[in-house]
């Protein structure tokens, strides 16, 4: 453990903060893009397929995932920040009963 650089209000200020927009984000791609827009998106075209179909279909997997990925590395980053990481060997591995 690393020692803090931000407190705790911060900490999760931050969190939620970032979790508030990751969230809106996932709503506009998942909802607003790929259900209430498709229709006229389908008018551009996007590798030969609509686009509406394909942001239902592939985009909005292809968004999620990166969301994820962006939650992850900016939650290690802040985690490491306010002094709460995880260190080795603190948690168990896959497979391993608790």
């Amino acid at each position: 453990m690393s020692e803090p650089t931000i407190d705790r209000v911060t900490y999760w200020r931050t969190q939620i903060r970032r979790t508030a927009i990751l969230l809106g984000v996932w709503f506009v791609v998942g909802f607003v893009l790929s259900i209430f827009l498709a229709e006229p998106l389908n008018s551009f075209s996007f590798g030969g397929v609509p686009f509406g179909f394909w942001m239902a279909q592939q985009g909005s997997i292809f968004v999620f995932v990166s969301l994820i990925l962006i939650y992850t590395l900016a939650s290690n980053q802040l985690d490491r920040e306010a002094g709460v990481e995880e260190a080795e060997g603190s948690t168990s591995s896959a497979g391993q009963g608790h």
